[in-house]
């Protein structure tokens, strides 16, 4: 990503748009208008109705002049006392898709002042945030591009003071976006370019860019760890697996550990409970949870954050050919627990025990969060509007759904109680991997049975890592879902 915002101070010249925010009130916001026609448009606008200042309107005009600014676009914030961190992502990433539209070279954007509740450096953050993961596209394989007409963003200070609040959101906003859209890339590649191996090279070059220790076992190393779980989802694939490991540790005061584990499937049939073929083709997807972790660790490295975390990703294609692992068959896992194959379809949850147990018991990690795009039961229960989550452990969870109030990304939490743990039961081995409904439950405790009663947080995102349809800053196809999330909670964790 090329793109990123910058700062600076409103004596130091104009842009050819720039972007004024406006409370439903019709309070510019502490804004001396830049020049006097666009004070005159502005009054001339609400005098007629056209802008009320609602939330998410967008009014947009150009002035007959060539000097800056020419083109105006006006940004309804709604009511003060209701305005929050989302809304303010959502209508920064509205406001530059306009300035898109008007073909905008450079554009100013006048920071909002948030009235109550939050700091300025939080806002900045968020609108750094909508601006950069609104202009998004995956447009690689696309020969004929359209181009983004706006090279440079800025954001407007009255002093000094002012732009260093602004300065340290902005700053903030820039790393998070580009770990975000790193992940939504990885998401985006087609799964003949996205294979394990291509997966670890990624996690090995942004380890090398942003500050963290990259190692990666090939298959040799991986059976030397008795990792049969894992083996036995990729054994069918020629692109052979991959163990991922990545490393950061900013506290060396601490023995807390975090541990991150990234399903990373960077391509799942079904195996020999082949899945149907319209529900294939995304299933390049399946990495979702490797590339948040991947992104995740980019920003806390990036960022210098005072705590200690090792990310796993267990890298594999689930596939189909003669040594393709079987329903029926009954397997060994790296923690020593059997595993009877009731359906290859649920081969994620395999990956990740492995994953998990190497975490713990070579890591040393005291902490686990997992999250995959795990189950379509997550879908059913939730679609695509929360990540469903499973913990066995309270604080560890309130501190995953307070980063998730900041980062808009919602989580809600699904019980885990005795009785659906009795259904991953098998007569002929310790477990079964295909426990049955409720599918999500049952998939999230299955994991479970791998974390030794460490604090656990499970994250099921089947239904948010991916999507048809677009939104304000959430362009069609994969979303980074989890990045700015896990970076945020390791954030309030270690403080």
């Amino acid at each position: 990503m090329t793109l990123e915002v910058l700062t600076k101070k409103a004596s130091d010249g104009f842009s050819e748009a720039i972007v004024l925010p406006c409370f439903q009130e019709l309070e510019v916001l502490k804004i001396t208008f830049p020049v006097k026609e666009v004070e005159e448009m502005v009054k001339h606008l609400i005098s007629e109705e056209e802008f009320t200042g609602k939330y998410n309107e967008v009014q947009s005009f150009k002035l007959p002049k060539k000097d800056y600014p020419n083109k105006v676009i006006l940004l309804g914030l709604g009511k003060g006392e209701e305005l929050d961190l989302e809304k303010i992502r959502k209508a920064s990433a509205k406001a530059m898709k306009e300035a898109i539209g008007l073909k905008a070279k450079s554009v100013d954007f006048y920071p909002v002042e948030i009235k109550e509740g939050y700091s300025l450096s939080q806002a900045s953050r968020a609108m750094t945030e909508g601006v950069l993961l609104g202009s998004y596209k995956f447009d690689k394989y696309i020969e004929d591009k359209k181009e983004n007409p706006v090279k440079n963003i800025y954001f407007i200070g009255n002093d000094i003071d002012h732009i260093q609040d602004l300065s340290k959101g902005v700053e903030e906003g820039n790393i998070l976006s580009k770990a975000t859209l790193l992940a939504r890339d990885m998401v985006n590649e087609p799964a003949n370019v996205l294979t394990p191996a291509k997966l670890a090279s990624i996690a090995e070059k942004s380890g090398k860019e942003n500050g963290f220790e990259v190692e990666i076992f090939k298959e040799d190393k991986i059976q030397e760890l008795d990792m049969e779980a894992f083996l036995a989802v990729g054994r069918a694939s020629e692109n052979r697996p991959r163990l991922i490991v990545m490393r950061y540790f900013g506290d060396k005061e601490s023995n807390e550990i975090i541990g991150l584990i990234g399903k990373g499937l960077t391509y799942d049939s079904g195996g020999l409970c082949i899945k149907p073929k319209d529900s294939m083709v995304n299933m390049k997807s399946d990495m979702g949870g490797a590339a948040s972790v991947v992104g995740a660790m980019e920003a806390i490295a990036k960022r210098r954050l005072k705590a200690n975390v090792v990310a796993v990703v267990a890298a594999c294609e689930n596939s189909i050919n003669g040594n393709a692992y079987r329903t029926g068959d009954i397997i060994g896992s790296m923690a020593g627990k059997t595993i009877f194959i009731g359906s290859t379809d649920a081969e994620g949850r395999l990956t990740l025990a492995d994953a998990i147990h190497y975490a713990i018991e070579k890591e040393k990690v005291t902490r686990v969060l997992d999250i995959a795009t795990l189950t379509g039961g997550a879908i059913v229960a939730l679609g695509g509007g929360a990540t469903l989550v499973v913990s066995n452990d309270d604080e560890f969870y309130e501190a995953l759904e307070s980063a998730s109030k900041v980062t808009g990304e919602k989580v809600w939490r699904m019980p885990a109680f005795e009785e659906y743990r009795e259904l991953l039961k098998s007569k002929v081995a310790d477990l079964t991997n295909s426990a049955g409904n409720p599918q999500a439950i049952t998939a999230a405790l299955f994991v479970k049975e791998f974390v030794q009663d460490k604090p656990w947080i499970h994250m099921d995102i089947a239904g948010t890592a991916f999507t048809s349809k677009a939104s304000e800053y959430i362009a069609e196809g994969g979303t980074g879902v989890g990045v700015r999330t896990l970076y945020e909670m390791v954030k309030k964790l270690n403080k």
